[in-house]
């Protein structure tokens, strides 16, 4: 039975502790460039050059 008071105390502070970093302002920005990363138009993402694409005439 103290086990599982234990648990649910436990789980239950994981839970609040994910809710107020979800909710924290620091963290606003970062969730804000997120949202808006499929709005953003193709171009104004760069593609990573693999290294062999990069040279010619071999």
């Amino acid at each position: 039975m103290t086990f599982h008071i234990i648990w649910t105390i436990a789980l239950l502070v994981t839970f609040l502790g994910i809710i107020a970093w979800a909710w924290s302002s620091r963290r606003k920005q970062d969730f804000d460039e997120a949202a808006n990363l499929p709005l953003e138009d193709d171009s104004t993402q760069s593609v990573p050059v693999e290294p062999n694409q990069a040279r010619t005439g071999d």
